[in-house]
Protein backbone atom coordinates (compact mmCIF):
# COMPACT_ATOMS: atom_id res chain seq x y z
CA UNK A 1 0.00 0.00 0.00
CA UNK A 2 2.11 3.08 -1.49
CA UNK A 3 -0.46 5.61 0.68
CA UNK A 4 0.80 4.57 3.94
CA UNK A 5 4.52 5.35 3.69
CA UNK A 6 3.35 8.27 1.09
CA UNK A 7 1.66 10.06 4.18
CA UNK A 8 4.17 8.82 6.80
CA UNK A 9 6.88 10.56 5.08
CA UNK A 10 4.76 13.89 4.13
CA UNK A 11 4.00 13.88 8.15
CA UNK A 12 7.96 13.20 8.70
CA UNK A 13 9.04 15.60 7.36
CA UNK A 14 7.92 18.87 8.66
CA UNK A 15 8.66 17.30 12.27
CA UNK A 16 12.20 15.98 11.69
CA UNK A 17 12.71 19.79 10.59
CA UNK A 18 11.95 21.02 14.21
CA UNK A 19 13.80 18.37 16.02
CA UNK A 20 16.83 19.56 13.76
CA UNK A 21 16.42 22.78 14.74
CA UNK A 22 16.88 22.26 18.58
CA UNK A 23 19.45 20.31 18.20
CA UNK A 24 21.07 22.91 16.28
CA UNK A 25 19.96 25.58 18.89
CA UNK A 26 19.30 24.11 21.75
CA UNK A 27 19.92 26.81 24.38
CA UNK A 28 17.47 29.14 22.44
CA UNK A 29 14.90 26.47 22.05
CA UNK A 30 14.91 25.78 25.50
CA UNK A 31 14.82 29.76 26.35
CA UNK A 32 11.73 29.83 24.44
CA UNK A 33 10.28 26.92 26.17
CA UNK A 34 10.61 28.95 29.56
CA UNK A 35 8.91 32.45 28.38
CA UNK A 36 5.93 30.23 27.16
CA UNK A 37 5.21 28.35 30.67
CA UNK A 38 6.29 31.83 32.25
CA UNK A 39 3.58 33.87 30.39
CA UNK A 40 1.42 31.03 30.44
CA UNK A 41 1.14 30.92 34.52
CA UNK A 42 1.78 34.45 35.50
CA UNK A 43 -2.12 34.41 36.91
CA UNK A 44 -1.99 31.56 38.42
CA UNK A 45 -1.84 31.42 42.79
CA UNK A 46 1.98 30.17 41.90
CA UNK A 47 2.72 32.67 39.35
CA UNK A 48 1.48 35.63 41.34
CA UNK A 49 3.07 34.31 45.10
CA UNK A 50 6.58 34.19 42.92
CA UNK A 51 6.38 36.88 41.08
CA UNK A 52 6.11 35.77 37.22
CA UNK A 53 4.92 39.17 35.88
CA UNK A 54 8.96 40.45 36.66
CA UNK A 55 10.30 36.76 35.53
CA UNK A 56 12.14 37.23 32.08
CA UNK A 57 15.51 34.95 32.50
CA UNK A 58 16.33 32.42 33.94
CA UNK A 59 18.43 33.62 36.83
CA UNK A 60 15.23 35.92 38.02
CA UNK A 61 13.26 32.37 37.81
CA UNK A 62 15.85 30.73 39.88
CA UNK A 63 15.86 33.84 42.21
CA UNK A 64 12.13 33.52 42.54
CA UNK A 65 11.42 30.09 42.43
CA UNK A 66 13.44 27.27 44.68
CA UNK A 67 13.95 24.25 43.65
CA UNK A 68 10.71 21.75 44.79
CA UNK A 69 10.27 18.42 46.24
CA UNK A 70 6.88 16.08 45.60
CA UNK A 71 6.31 16.83 49.42
CA UNK A 72 6.52 20.40 49.01
CA UNK A 73 4.04 20.58 46.62
CA UNK A 74 1.49 17.94 48.64
CA UNK A 75 -0.48 21.05 49.81
CA UNK A 76 -1.29 22.61 45.91
CA UNK A 77 -2.17 18.68 44.97
CA UNK A 78 -4.75 18.37 47.85
CA UNK A 79 -6.30 21.42 46.54
CA UNK A 80 -6.75 20.62 42.87
CA UNK A 81 -7.57 17.35 43.88
CA UNK A 82 -10.83 19.07 45.70
CA UNK A 83 -11.73 20.93 42.32
CA UNK A 84 -9.82 23.99 42.94
CA UNK A 85 -8.34 25.90 39.93
CA UNK A 86 -5.83 28.47 38.68
CA UNK A 87 -3.45 27.23 41.22
CA UNK A 88 0.03 26.27 39.30
CA UNK A 89 -1.13 26.18 35.82
CA UNK A 90 -4.49 27.70 34.09
CA UNK A 91 -7.40 26.12 34.43
CA UNK A 92 -8.67 23.02 36.11
CA UNK A 93 -6.68 19.96 36.46
CA UNK A 94 -9.51 16.48 36.09
CA UNK A 95 -6.46 14.25 36.02
CA UNK A 96 -3.52 12.74 38.37
CA UNK A 97 -0.74 10.23 37.40
CA UNK A 98 -0.52 7.90 40.53
CA UNK A 99 3.07 6.79 40.89
CA UNK A 100 4.58 5.35 43.49
CA UNK A 101 8.21 6.96 43.52
CA UNK A 102 10.65 7.23 46.28
CA UNK A 103 9.15 9.70 48.57
CA UNK A 104 9.22 9.22 52.24
CA UNK A 105 4.89 9.29 50.46
CA UNK A 106 3.30 6.45 49.69
CA UNK A 107 1.93 7.13 46.53
CA UNK A 108 2.90 10.65 44.36
CA UNK A 109 0.26 12.22 42.48
CA UNK A 110 1.10 14.22 39.33
CA UNK A 111 -1.25 16.69 38.31
CA UNK A 112 -2.02 15.75 34.50
CA UNK A 113 -3.07 18.82 32.20
CA UNK A 114 -4.49 18.66 28.93
CA UNK A 115 -1.80 20.96 27.53
CA UNK A 116 0.78 18.16 29.11
CA UNK A 117 -1.06 15.31 27.87
CA UNK A 118 -1.42 16.86 24.11
CA UNK A 119 2.32 18.58 24.28
CA UNK A 120 4.51 16.61 26.17
CA UNK A 121 3.19 12.47 26.38
CA UNK A 122 1.21 12.06 23.29
CA UNK A 123 3.88 13.96 21.36
CA UNK A 124 6.40 11.85 22.99
CA UNK A 125 4.62 9.01 21.53
CA UNK A 126 4.08 10.35 17.73
CA UNK A 127 7.97 11.43 17.81
CA UNK A 128 9.11 7.82 18.35
CA UNK A 129 7.23 6.89 15.28
CA UNK A 130 8.31 9.92 13.50
CA UNK A 131 12.52 8.94 14.68
CA UNK A 132 11.66 5.32 14.08
CA UNK A 133 10.31 5.64 10.61
CA UNK A 134 13.10 8.05 9.48
CA UNK A 135 15.65 5.85 10.90
CA UNK A 136 14.19 2.48 8.93
CA UNK A 137 12.10 3.90 6.04
CA UNK A 138 11.43 0.91 5.08
CA UNK A 139 9.36 -0.20 7.96
CA UNK A 140 5.58 -2.31 7.57
CA UNK A 141 4.52 -0.97 10.97
CA UNK A 142 1.58 0.43 9.68
CA UNK A 143 0.35 -2.70 8.77
CA UNK A 144 -0.16 -3.88 11.67
CA UNK A 145 -1.00 -3.19 15.16
CA UNK A 146 1.05 -2.24 18.01
CA UNK A 147 0.47 -4.22 21.63
CA UNK A 148 1.28 -1.98 24.42
CA UNK A 149 1.66 -3.12 27.98
CA UNK A 150 0.72 -0.42 30.66
CA UNK A 151 -0.14 -0.11 34.10
CA UNK A 152 -2.43 -1.87 36.45
CA UNK A 153 -4.35 1.11 38.40
CA UNK A 154 -7.62 2.16 36.41
CA UNK A 155 -9.10 5.32 36.43
CA UNK A 156 -10.50 6.54 40.00
CA UNK A 157 -12.22 8.84 41.59
CA UNK A 158 -10.81 11.51 44.64
CA UNK A 159 -14.86 13.37 44.36
CA UNK A 160 -16.59 14.68 41.70
CA UNK A 161 -13.95 17.33 40.38
CA UNK A 162 -10.78 15.11 39.78
CA UNK A 163 -9.60 11.14 39.09
CA UNK A 164 -6.49 8.77 39.48
CA UNK A 165 -5.16 5.86 37.28
CA UNK A 166 -1.53 4.92 36.12
CA UNK A 167 -0.53 7.46 33.36
CA UNK A 168 -1.21 4.50 30.94
CA UNK A 169 -4.54 4.41 32.09
CA UNK A 170 -5.17 8.12 31.93
CA UNK A 171 -3.52 7.96 27.66
CA UNK A 172 -5.72 5.27 27.03
CA UNK A 173 -8.73 7.10 28.57
CA UNK A 174 -8.15 10.15 26.73
CA UNK A 175 -6.49 8.94 23.64
CA UNK A 176 -8.69 10.05 20.51
CA UNK A 177 -11.12 7.23 18.82
CA UNK A 178 -8.54 6.21 15.90
CA UNK A 179 -6.03 5.08 18.32
CA UNK A 180 -7.79 1.60 18.21
CA UNK A 181 -7.16 1.15 14.28
CA UNK A 182 -3.46 0.93 15.45
CA UNK A 183 -3.04 -0.21 18.84
CA UNK A 184 -4.23 -2.94 20.96
CA UNK A 185 -5.31 -4.44 23.26
CA UNK A 186 -8.80 -2.18 23.63
CA UNK A 187 -9.19 -0.57 26.63
CA UNK A 188 -11.44 -2.76 28.18
CA UNK A 189 -8.39 -5.31 28.55
CA UNK A 190 -5.59 -2.64 29.13
CA UNK A 191 -6.98 -1.37 31.90
CA UNK A 192 -7.47 -4.30 33.80
CA UNK A 193 -6.45 -4.42 37.66
CA UNK A 194 -5.75 -8.29 37.66
CA UNK A 195 -2.20 -8.74 35.88
CA UNK A 196 -2.49 -12.11 35.50
CA UNK A 197 -6.29 -11.39 33.87
CA UNK A 198 -5.15 -9.44 32.05
CA UNK A 199 -2.30 -11.30 30.42
CA UNK A 200 -4.73 -14.21 29.86
CA UNK A 201 -6.99 -11.71 28.15
CA UNK A 202 -4.09 -10.20 25.93
CA UNK A 203 -3.15 -14.01 25.10
CA UNK A 204 -5.93 -14.66 24.07
CA UNK A 205 -7.06 -11.04 22.40
CA UNK A 206 -3.40 -10.64 20.34
CA UNK A 207 -2.29 -14.17 18.87
CA UNK A 208 -3.67 -14.37 15.98
CA UNK A 209 -3.52 -10.68 15.04
CA UNK A 210 -0.93 -8.89 12.95
CA UNK A 211 1.35 -7.52 15.72
CA UNK A 212 4.20 -5.17 14.64
CA UNK A 213 5.13 -3.16 17.56
CA UNK A 214 5.49 -4.42 21.45
CA UNK A 215 6.08 -1.13 23.87
CA UNK A 216 6.41 -1.38 27.54
CA UNK A 217 8.84 -2.04 30.60
CA UNK A 218 11.37 -5.02 29.73
CA UNK A 219 10.83 -7.08 32.93
CA UNK A 220 7.51 -6.96 32.79
CA UNK A 221 7.30 -7.88 28.88
CA UNK A 222 9.45 -11.13 29.69
CA UNK A 223 6.23 -12.68 31.82
CA UNK A 224 4.04 -11.46 28.90
CA UNK A 225 6.45 -13.08 26.45
CA UNK A 226 6.66 -16.23 28.15
CA UNK A 227 3.12 -16.63 28.84
CA UNK A 228 2.18 -16.00 25.49
CA UNK A 229 4.92 -19.09 24.56
CA UNK A 230 3.86 -21.06 27.32
CA UNK A 231 -0.05 -20.60 25.92
CA UNK A 232 1.07 -21.24 22.34
CA UNK A 233 3.77 -23.87 22.69
CA UNK A 234 5.95 -21.76 20.36
CA UNK A 235 10.02 -21.56 20.89
CA UNK A 236 9.81 -17.70 20.46
CA UNK A 237 7.98 -14.77 19.75
CA UNK A 238 8.59 -14.08 16.15
CA UNK A 239 6.87 -17.29 15.37
CA UNK A 240 3.25 -16.12 16.79
CA UNK A 241 3.85 -12.39 15.12
CA UNK A 242 6.37 -13.29 12.21
CA UNK A 243 5.89 -9.06 11.49
CA UNK A 244 7.07 -7.84 14.42
CA UNK A 245 9.65 -5.53 13.79
CA UNK A 246 10.61 -3.51 17.18
CA UNK A 247 10.20 -3.13 20.95
CA UNK A 248 9.88 0.47 21.91
CA UNK A 249 11.18 0.28 25.95
CA UNK A 250 11.43 2.03 29.14
CA UNK A 251 11.21 2.44 33.02
CA UNK A 252 14.36 0.52 33.52
CA UNK A 253 17.50 -0.07 32.26
CA UNK A 254 17.65 -2.76 29.46
CA UNK A 255 21.06 -4.23 29.68
CA UNK A 256 20.09 -7.08 31.78
CA UNK A 257 17.28 -8.24 29.90
CA UNK A 258 19.35 -7.38 26.29
CA UNK A 259 20.19 -11.33 26.15
CA UNK A 260 17.16 -13.25 27.17
CA UNK A 261 15.32 -10.51 24.62
CA UNK A 262 17.88 -11.87 21.71
CA UNK A 263 16.67 -15.51 22.58
CA UNK A 264 12.79 -14.83 22.90
CA UNK A 265 13.62 -12.72 19.89
CA UNK A 266 16.06 -14.12 17.32
CA UNK A 267 15.13 -12.52 14.30
CA UNK A 268 18.33 -10.13 13.90
CA UNK A 269 16.18 -7.69 12.32
CA UNK A 270 14.31 -6.86 15.26
CA UNK A 271 14.74 -3.62 17.25
CA UNK A 272 14.86 -1.97 20.03
CA UNK A 273 14.08 1.69 21.00
CA UNK A 274 14.62 2.82 24.77
CA UNK A 275 12.32 6.06 25.77
CA UNK A 276 12.55 8.24 28.77
CA UNK A 277 9.25 9.04 30.02
CA UNK A 278 7.69 9.30 33.47
CA UNK A 279 4.01 10.48 35.13
CA UNK A 280 6.13 14.05 35.04
CA UNK A 281 6.86 14.08 31.27
CA UNK A 282 8.01 12.35 28.16
CA UNK A 283 11.82 13.32 27.86
CA UNK A 284 13.74 11.54 25.63
CA UNK A 285 13.89 9.21 22.74
CA UNK A 286 16.44 7.08 21.04
CA UNK A 287 17.17 8.62 18.02
CA UNK A 288 19.87 6.09 16.40
CA UNK A 289 19.58 2.39 16.68
CA UNK A 290 22.95 1.59 16.84
CA UNK A 291 23.71 4.45 19.78
CA UNK A 292 22.12 3.34 22.99
CA UNK A 293 21.93 7.52 24.33
CA UNK A 294 18.78 8.92 23.64
CA UNK A 295 17.88 12.69 22.04
CA UNK A 296 16.55 14.76 24.94
CA UNK A 297 13.42 16.36 23.65
CA UNK A 298 14.12 20.49 24.27
CA UNK A 299 10.66 21.62 22.50
CA UNK A 300 7.91 20.31 24.22
CA UNK A 301 6.52 21.83 27.52
CA UNK A 302 9.43 20.92 29.81
CA UNK A 303 12.38 22.95 30.86
CA UNK A 304 15.40 21.13 32.00
CA UNK A 305 17.71 22.53 34.76
CA UNK A 306 20.95 20.77 36.35
CA UNK A 307 22.30 20.14 39.13
CA UNK A 308 25.85 18.16 39.45
CA UNK A 309 24.95 15.29 41.31
CA UNK A 310 28.33 16.21 43.66
CA UNK A 311 26.69 19.16 44.85
CA UNK A 312 23.34 17.63 46.08
CA UNK A 313 22.55 18.57 49.09
CA UNK A 314 25.17 21.22 49.67
CA UNK A 315 23.99 24.84 50.57
CA UNK A 316 24.07 26.18 47.33
CA UNK A 317 24.65 23.95 44.91
CA UNK A 318 24.80 24.69 40.73
CA UNK A 319 21.21 24.95 39.05
CA UNK A 320 22.73 25.00 35.41
CA UNK A 321 21.59 25.09 32.06
CA UNK A 322 20.91 23.19 28.82
CA UNK A 323 24.19 25.70 27.36
CA UNK A 324 26.16 24.98 30.43
CA UNK A 325 26.57 21.14 30.97
CA UNK A 326 29.46 19.44 29.68
CA UNK A 327 29.90 15.55 28.73
CA UNK A 328 30.16 12.90 31.44
CA UNK A 329 28.97 14.72 34.52
CA UNK A 330 26.52 13.25 36.56
CA UNK A 331 23.74 15.43 37.16
CA UNK A 332 20.40 15.64 38.55
CA UNK A 333 16.79 16.18 36.76
CA UNK A 334 14.80 19.48 37.77
CA UNK A 335 12.42 20.24 35.42
CA UNK A 336 9.66 22.92 35.16
CA UNK A 337 6.41 22.08 32.96
CA UNK A 338 3.44 22.32 31.52
CA UNK A 339 1.38 20.14 33.95
CA UNK A 340 2.15 22.96 36.90
CA UNK A 341 5.36 21.19 38.43
CA UNK A 342 7.97 23.86 39.01
CA UNK A 343 11.47 24.10 39.46
CA UNK A 344 10.84 20.17 40.41
CA UNK A 345 13.32 17.82 41.47
CA UNK A 346 12.09 14.47 39.66
CA UNK A 347 14.67 11.95 41.25
CA UNK A 348 16.91 11.13 38.29
CA UNK A 349 20.29 11.27 37.23
CA UNK A 350 21.70 11.64 33.89
CA UNK A 351 24.76 11.95 32.00
CA UNK A 352 25.44 13.84 28.73
CA UNK A 353 27.31 12.03 26.74
CA UNK A 354 26.72 14.37 23.65
CA UNK A 355 26.51 17.81 22.83
CA UNK A 356 24.63 19.45 19.77
CA UNK A 357 22.49 16.99 19.54
CA UNK A 358 22.21 16.70 23.36
CA UNK A 359 22.06 13.17 24.28
CA UNK A 360 21.87 11.57 27.38
CA UNK A 361 22.07 8.02 29.48
CA UNK A 362 19.96 7.84 32.67
CA UNK A 363 22.64 7.08 35.07
CA UNK A 364 20.34 5.99 38.33
CA UNK A 365 18.24 7.89 41.27
CA UNK A 366 19.24 10.64 43.35
CA UNK A 367 18.04 8.46 46.12
CA UNK A 368 18.90 4.83 44.39
CA UNK A 369 22.38 4.20 45.04
CA UNK A 370 24.57 2.40 47.91
CA UNK A 371 26.58 4.62 50.00
CA UNK A 372 26.60 3.13 52.74
CA UNK A 373 30.62 3.44 53.15
CA UNK A 374 31.37 6.41 50.98
CA UNK A 375 31.60 4.06 47.95
CA UNK A 376 28.63 6.02 45.96
CA UNK A 377 27.39 3.07 43.69
CA UNK A 378 25.11 3.91 41.29
CA UNK A 379 22.65 1.85 39.33
CA UNK A 380 24.84 2.92 35.83
CA UNK A 381 27.84 1.26 38.08
CA UNK A 382 25.86 -1.44 39.15
CA UNK A 383 23.93 -2.30 35.11
CA UNK A 384 27.17 -2.27 33.70
CA UNK A 385 28.95 -4.58 36.10
CA UNK A 386 26.12 -6.76 36.10
CA UNK A 387 26.01 -7.14 32.17
CA UNK A 388 29.37 -8.51 32.21
CA UNK A 389 29.07 -10.70 34.98
CA UNK A 390 26.25 -12.47 33.02
CA UNK A 391 28.26 -11.92 29.40
CA UNK A 392 30.95 -14.19 31.41
CA UNK A 393 29.08 -16.68 33.11
CA UNK A 394 27.16 -17.44 30.56
CA UNK A 395 24.19 -16.26 33.16
CA UNK A 396 20.74 -13.59 32.41
CA UNK A 397 18.65 -12.36 35.30
CA UNK A 398 15.17 -11.50 35.78
CA UNK A 399 15.16 -9.15 38.93
CA UNK A 400 17.72 -8.30 41.35
CA UNK A 401 18.07 -5.50 44.44
CA UNK A 402 21.24 -4.92 46.29
CA UNK A 403 21.94 -3.17 49.45
CA UNK A 404 24.78 -2.89 52.27
CA UNK A 405 25.71 -5.77 54.70
CA UNK A 406 26.32 -2.85 57.91
CA UNK A 407 29.85 -3.45 60.01
CA UNK A 408 29.93 -5.21 62.96
CA UNK A 409 31.73 -4.82 65.83
CA UNK A 410 33.92 -7.54 64.59
CA UNK A 411 33.27 -8.00 60.95
CA UNK A 412 33.55 -5.52 57.85
CA UNK A 413 31.19 -3.98 55.63
CA UNK A 414 29.80 -5.40 52.08
CA UNK A 415 27.33 -5.53 50.05
CA UNK A 416 24.88 -7.70 49.58
CA UNK A 417 22.99 -8.70 45.92
CA UNK A 418 19.42 -10.52 45.97
CA UNK A 419 19.28 -12.08 42.50
CA UNK A 420 16.86 -14.22 40.26
CA UNK A 421 18.21 -15.41 37.31
CA UNK A 422 16.13 -17.14 34.62
CA UNK A 423 19.61 -18.77 33.99
CA UNK A 424 21.84 -19.26 36.42
CA UNK A 425 25.76 -18.51 35.97
CA UNK A 426 28.00 -21.92 35.19
CA UNK A 427 30.34 -20.71 37.96
CA UNK A 428 28.40 -18.02 41.04
CA UNK A 429 31.78 -17.41 42.31
CA UNK A 430 33.10 -15.99 39.12
CA UNK A 431 30.22 -14.05 38.47
CA UNK A 432 30.91 -12.58 42.13
CA UNK A 433 34.77 -11.77 40.68
CA UNK A 434 33.47 -10.61 37.77
CA UNK A 435 30.92 -7.85 39.37
CA UNK A 436 33.53 -6.85 42.02
CA UNK A 437 36.17 -6.33 39.78
CA UNK A 438 33.68 -4.28 37.53
CA UNK A 439 32.39 -1.97 39.84
CA UNK A 440 35.97 -1.27 40.56
CA UNK A 441 36.83 -0.19 37.52
CA UNK A 442 33.68 1.96 37.04
CA UNK A 443 34.06 3.61 40.24
CA UNK A 444 36.83 4.79 42.45
CA UNK A 445 35.30 5.32 45.52
CA UNK A 446 34.02 1.53 45.43
CA UNK A 447 37.64 0.84 44.62
CA UNK A 448 39.04 2.48 47.32
CA UNK A 449 36.90 1.44 49.71
CA UNK A 450 37.59 -2.25 48.58
CA UNK A 451 41.55 -2.11 48.84
CA UNK A 452 42.43 -5.23 50.73
CA UNK A 453 39.40 -5.51 52.16
CA UNK A 454 40.29 -2.84 55.04
CA UNK A 455 36.54 -1.44 54.61
CA UNK A 456 34.57 -3.68 52.67
CA UNK A 457 34.93 -7.06 51.69
CA UNK A 458 34.05 -9.44 48.64
CA UNK A 459 30.27 -8.74 47.61
CA UNK A 460 27.35 -11.57 48.83
CA UNK A 461 25.29 -13.12 46.34
CA UNK A 462 21.84 -14.66 47.28
CA UNK A 463 20.19 -16.21 44.60
CA UNK A 464 16.43 -16.48 44.89
CA UNK A 465 14.07 -19.22 43.09
CA UNK A 466 12.60 -17.73 40.18
CA UNK A 467 9.03 -16.12 40.66
CA UNK A 468 10.42 -14.79 43.91
CA UNK A 469 10.42 -11.15 42.35
CA UNK A 470 7.18 -11.65 40.72
CA UNK A 471 5.24 -12.93 44.23
CA UNK A 472 6.78 -10.20 46.06
CA UNK A 473 5.15 -7.52 43.54
CA UNK A 474 1.64 -9.89 44.11
CA UNK A 475 1.82 -9.87 47.72
CA UNK A 476 1.94 -5.88 47.45
CA UNK A 477 -0.82 -5.42 44.94
CA UNK A 478 1.74 -4.43 42.42
CA UNK A 479 1.61 -6.59 39.75
CA UNK A 480 1.81 -4.37 36.13
CA UNK A 481 4.02 -2.26 34.26
CA UNK A 482 4.48 0.61 35.95
CA UNK A 483 5.85 -1.20 39.36
CA UNK A 484 9.41 -1.53 39.51
CA UNK A 485 11.83 -3.04 42.15
CA UNK A 486 14.15 -0.36 43.76
CA UNK A 487 17.79 -1.36 41.99
CA UNK A 488 19.84 -0.15 44.71
CA UNK A 489 18.98 1.21 48.51
CA UNK A 490 20.89 2.57 51.42
CA UNK A 491 19.64 0.46 53.76
CA UNK A 492 18.34 -3.37 53.62
CA UNK A 493 14.41 -3.24 53.39
CA UNK A 494 13.97 -3.95 50.52
CA UNK A 495 16.98 -6.99 50.42
CA UNK A 496 14.97 -8.16 53.94
CA UNK A 497 12.06 -8.33 52.41
CA UNK A 498 12.56 -10.17 49.33
CA UNK A 499 14.34 -12.64 51.14
CA UNK A 500 11.40 -13.02 52.94
CA UNK A 501 9.55 -13.80 50.27
CA UNK A 502 11.93 -16.54 49.47
CA UNK A 503 11.69 -18.43 52.85
CA UNK A 504 14.91 -17.07 53.76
Amino acid sequence: MPFIPSVIKWVNTKRVSQIELFRKFPAESQEEVLSQLIARSRDTVWGREHGYSSVSTHQQFCSNVPVQSYEELIPYVEKLRAGEKNLLWPGEVKWFAKSSGTTSTKSKFIPITRESLEGTHYRGTKDCIVLYTTYNPATRLFLGKGLTLGGSHQINNFSNNSLYGDLSAILIENAPGYSDLIRTPPARIALIEDFEEKMKMITEKTVDMNITSISGVPSWYLVLIRHILKTTGKENLHQVWPNLEVFFHGGISFAPYREQYKKLLPDPNMHYMETYNASEGFFAIQDDLSDSSMLLMLDYGVYYEFIPADEIGTDNPRTLTIGEVEKGVNYAVIISTDCGLWRYAIGDTVEFTSLFPHKIKITGRTKHFINAFGEEVIIDNAEKALEKACNGTGAHISEYTAGPVYMGSETRGSHEWVIEFNKEPEDIDHFIEILDTTLKALNSDYEAKRYKDLTLVRPVVRVVPKGTFYKWFRDRDKLGGQNKMPRLSNNREFIESVLKTAGR
